[in-house]
């Protein structure tokens, strides 16, 4: 039985009294974080020398805290607002500064992208694990104490509890720790602010050996903001879109390029004569037609997808109420296989039992298995009982169950059959994280929506190995849609560090997927990547001849996507993917891509990039998208925004001025042209907001007319 608390302090000293001063402490990535809970931890091993902490963790959330004083003035209210009472994690604080004590260690397997770069300490602390891995990993490592944020629920008179958006590595660190006769404790943090999830994340309460309940500290979860939509990522998600299949599977990550990709498959299927229009607008089925006919489409969807991704973000939720996923997977291979072949459908036909007996999915004469079977799936109706083996009705009728003689199964099809199967699924989650407004939507789904969404542990989304049979099947036609960095002209893709080893963000599951793309006969890893970067004024090609890190190697090419198009390259030659790859990227970089080819031996040397393809420029797209702008289409922000239109426009101009702060010529040219201007209309409310409407020094009427400038740009 599970002690409970409501003083964090008081489980870190039953803790320390069990296990000893040397603490491992594992929690889970992103907002299943017990936050309470690991800062009394790190208070106590500031205050106790003598404690050894090591915490093991992953994506470390911190509300936005601006560096310069500009990004002060601009963060730090909307920061207020949007993540409100969440508490910062200690030694979040500390090791940003470089200030952890000896005693202290903090090691993390994912970074949240480009935070830490140049932050040495971190960057040696650094884990880099397949997510399929980090439950061996954190076990080497001997871990001994495990906190967790879940959400609490009274069920049939017995309290449970939901792992909610993090069971992805929690239970199987548990069972394991458990099968070595470890010493370790459990923890957990409750906070009904959290959804209550079902399916695998539903625990009972038991598993915790300590837990801590006080409504005051039931926090607001993260919930990261969304992010503006380019028109380069419009473009990109808009290929993406093409290449999902109907009746298939679908994987997606957080961020502009999955939020292009959701948006695109809307548009698809809501209003596919305009995606169409805007297909044939930008030639896309002229220069790609064959692998889109080949692996994708562009219709309406009938079937529906299913969605099984280790993330579930909030662009699933817009694709479920659009009517798109809405595709069921059932745990049992006898029945999804049938499924698959369309023997079966959701609301079947009264002859779905001699389908089940033809393929021997159950017996001529039904047993107490096959009863509870059809049972369960909703074959058979809820209100009949097995006995005696013999079927009993709600009514009191009793009818034999044998269902090769022809009067039983007359009368089995009358009396017993349901309408339609029950306890599938449309979504499988290892982890989410998303805006406020998905959390919301999350715990306003009724009971029984929500049981169509099963939160498991990334062992069973992340890779076959789980239970093959059955997962071979609910991944049919599988898309696993993923970014990356940089991508090689042999095929490998750069996605997690730099070649001088400094970690941007990690692997987390993507070489998972892109490997089970390889081995499912339908599946298809698509890495989708924007072909340029500008760093510093300067434009450069995210397409490389080759680089000194890799994430994905060669060997798993499959698709590439970015504004310029698709790439097939899974099983081509070298000069076959070199010439593929080129046909994608951005014209300023083709040639000097190619003759970098052609002097290594790699390209035919009288090759040119053909006429088609010659012409990657972003002006090549941008007017189209600017037309279907006009239509109401392609939003800078899709599907919404904290940011007020105040902060949009503020934000904007911030960007703008940033990119001066690298050249001092253009910083000085911005400054000189505020000097001849004074706030007026809007840019008085808009200079109020950032504190800059009355001046008390120079250096605030220095920034005054720095974004007075870029205001009037």
């Amino acid at each position: 039985m599970a002690k409970k608390y409501k003083d964090e302090h008081k489980i870190v000293d039953e803790v320390i009294q069990k296990i000893g001063k040397k603490i491992i402490l594992g929690s889970p990535l992103a907002a299943g974080k017990a936050n309470h809970i690991v800062n009394a931890f790190y208070q106590r091993a500031l205050a106790d020398k003598s404690i050894d902490l090591t915490i093991c963790t992953a994506l470390t959330l911190e509300k936005p805290r601006g560096k310069s004083d500009l990004e002060k003035r601009f963060l730090n209210p909307f920061a207020d607002r949007v993540f409100g009472d969440y508490p910062d994690l200690d030694y979040e604080q500390d090791r940003m500064k470089g200030a952890l004590p000896d005693n202290i260690e903090v090691i993390e397997f994912y970074f949240p992208p480009g935070k830490y770069v140049g932050n040495d300490s971190i960057q040696q602390n650094y884990v880099s694990s397949n997510y399929t891995h980090v439950t061996r990993d954190m076990l080497d490592r001997k871990i001994n104490v495990v906190a967790q944020l879940v959400a609490k629920k009274e069920i049939d008179g017995q309290n449970y509890f939901s792992l909610s958006c993090n069971p992805d590595v929690t239970i199987d660190i548990i069972d394991q720790l458990k099968a070595t006769n470890a010493t370790f404790t459990t923890i957990a943090q409750v906070n009904q602010n959290l959804p209550f999830m079902y399916g695998d994340a539903m625990v009972e309460e038991g598993l915790y050996d300590f837990v801590l309940d006080e409504p005051e500290k039931y926090f607001k979860v993260f919930g990261p903001p969304k992010m503006s939509v380019s028109e380069a990522d419009f473009m990109i998600g808009l290929y993406c879109s093409t290449l999902v299949k109907d009746d298939g599977e679908l994987q997606i990550g957080i961020g502009s390029l999955g939020d292009s990709t959701v948006y695109n498959l809307l548009l698809r299927h809501n209003q596919n004569a305009e995606y169409q229009a805007l297909l044939s607008d930008l030639k896309i089925k002229e220069k790609f037609g064959e692998v889109i006919n080949k692996l994708g489409d562009t219709s309406p969807f009938e079937k529906g997808l299913f969605g099984a991704s280790e993330m579930l973000v909030d662009g699933f939720m817009h694709l479920y109420n659009a009517g798109i996923v809405k595709k069921k997977a059932y745990d049992h291979v006898g029945l999804q296989k049938l499924i698959n072949r369309d023997l079966i459908k959701e609301t079947f036909s009264d002859d779905i039992l001699e389908v089940l007996l033809e393929n021997k999915v159950i017996h001529g004469q039904i047993s107490k298995k096959d009863f509870d079977f059809l049972q369960y799936w909703g074959i058979f109706k809820e209100d009949l009982s097995y006995s005696d083996k013999t079927i009993q009705t709600a009514e009191g009728m009793t009818i034999k169950p044998h269902i090769r003689e022809p009067e039983s199964l007359e009368a089995l099809k009358k009396h017993c059959l349901g309408n339609s199967l029950k306890n599938g699924q449309i979504m499988q989650g290892g982890f989410f994280l998303g805006p406020q407004r998905f959390y919301k939507w999350l715990k306003e789904l009724p009971n029984e929506e929500k049981k169509l969404i099963n939160m498991k542990s990334v062992l069973k989304i992340n890779q076959l190995y789980g239970h093959e049979a059955l997962d071979r099947l609910h991944r049919k036609n599988a898309r696993f849609i993923n970014s990356c960095m940089m991508q090689t002209l042999s095929g490998a893709a750069v996605s997690d560090g730099l070649e001088n080893g400094q970690v941007i963000s990690g692997v987390g599951g993507q070489y998972n997927f892109v490997a089970m793309a390889q081995e499912l006969p339908d599946g298809n890893s698509i890495l989708n990547l924007r072909s340029t970067r500008n760093s510093k004024g300067k434009f450069h090609s995210n397409i490389v001849p080759f680089y000194g890190h890799i994430t994905i190697p060669r060997h798993l090419r499959d698709v590439v996507v970015t504004e310029y198009g698709i790439a097939y390259i899974r099983g081509c030659t070298d000069q076959e993917i070199i010439k593929k790859i080129l046909n994608i990227t951005d014209s300023r970089f083709q040639n000097e891509l190619m003759i970098w080819a052609k002097k290594v031996g790699k390209l035919e040397k009288h090759y040119q990039i053909p006429s088609a393809f010659s012409n990657n420029y972003p002006a090549s797209y941008l007017e189209v998208v600017k037309k279907y702008k006009s239509k109401g289409f392609y939003k800078t922000f899709p599907f919404g925004t904290d940011l007020t239109d105040d902060e949009i426009v503020i934000g904007k101009a911030l960007k703008s001025l940033k990119n001066d702060l690298s050249s001092k010529p253009n910083l000085l040219k911005t400054l000189f042209k505020g000097l001849f201007l004074k706030p007026k209309g809007d840019e008085k409310r808009l200079l109020e907001r950032m504190g800059l409407l009355n001046t008390q020094n120079i250096k605030e009427w220095v920034y005054q007319k720095l974004l007075l400038s870029k205001l009037n740009s």
